[in-house]
């Protein structure tokens, strides 16, 4: 069991929880992700490692509230446990040689974005950051990009705080005033790391994506986070799941991650938490 040390909610349906794992904090690096099932009957779900702390033995995670497991998860509180927490996966961003990059997160996938370019800049680089946000209510994590970056670029959608655009309008932005990067990375909705790849492209600008395909087992056994890459078949789980983000196949992506959807809503719908079951039951 793994022991929930800090929950803080970021906004309405944004969740931070701070979990102790000590295993697995000793070998996370950013751009990693974990599993977890909140009990015995849950279904797997992949996370990005928001952070960890070596010393105290914890991995952050940040999720959004938007199906049954991470609402399961979202309802549990400081001094509650889960029961696995399995990492970390995958391969960590690449910030060896970087020495100019600009990280660009969307929505939650802020969360992802943060300690990718906290390990850029630990490793040297000068670091741009761009995130966007539907609006002023939900961003997230201003105060810990400033702190990761050199020039922070905070975008709405509705200009309600920042400044109005996508993040897209930004990275133009800076690209046609001749600010040269080795490297893009992009992490957050699938049509905005299709949109920020789009506009690198005609700059010859490496650009990586970190993909979030359904995940079963995340050791490459099950073949269920496959996406093409380059024409190429590729396991997010232990191929990535950073990207070439000018190679990456999101129509297919897109269609395979919507499968399940009105399955999920159906099970949120129907599902029975059986707690709130044993109390009505000892209530009678």
């Amino acid at each position: 069991m793994f022991q929930i040390v800090r929950k803080k909610e970021l906004n309405a349906n944004v969740t931070l929880m701070e979990i102790e794992a000590p295993f697995v904090a000793k070998k996370a690096l950013a751009g990693q992700f974990i599993i977890f099932r909140v009990d015995e009957k849950s279904e797997r779900v992949p996370l990005t490692i928001a952070g960890y702390d070596r010393e105290k033995g914890t991995v952050t995670i940040i999720f959004q509230k938007v199906g049954l497991s991470t609402e399961m998860l979202g309802a549990l509180n400081e001094g509650d446990s889960i029961r696995d927490f399995v990492g970390p996966l995958g391969k960590p961003t690449h910030t060896e040689g970087i020495k100019r990059v600009c990280v660009i997160g969307g929505g939650v996938g802020c969360a992802i974005a943060y300690p990718s370019a906290k390990a850029f800049k630990d490793a040297g680089a000068e670091v741009d950051v761009i995130v966007g946000f539907r609006n002023k209510d939900i961003v997230i994590l201003e105060d810990e990009f400033r702190a990761a970056s050199d020039h922070l670029y905070l975008m709405t959608d509705d200009g309600s705080y920042g400044e109005h655009g996508f993040v897209t309008v930004k990275l133009q932005e800076l690209l046609e005033s001749g600010v040269q990067y080795d490297e893009v990375l992009a992490i957050g909705p699938i049509p905005m790391m299709k949109f920020v790849s789009k506009t690198t492209e005609p700059f010859g600008v490496k650009t990586m994506v970190s993909l979030n395909p359904i995940m079963v087992d995340g050791t490459g056994m099950c073949g269920g986070c496959r996406v093409t890459v380059g024409g190429e078949v590729k396991f997010a789980c232990v191929d990535g799941p950073e990207f070439d983000g000018h190679q990456v196949d999101y129509a297919e992506l897109m269609n395979r991650n919507g499968v399940y959807r009105e399955r999920e809503q159906e099970t949120a719908k129907t599902h029975i938490c059986r707690i709130e079951k044993m109390g009505k039951e000892l209530i009678r």
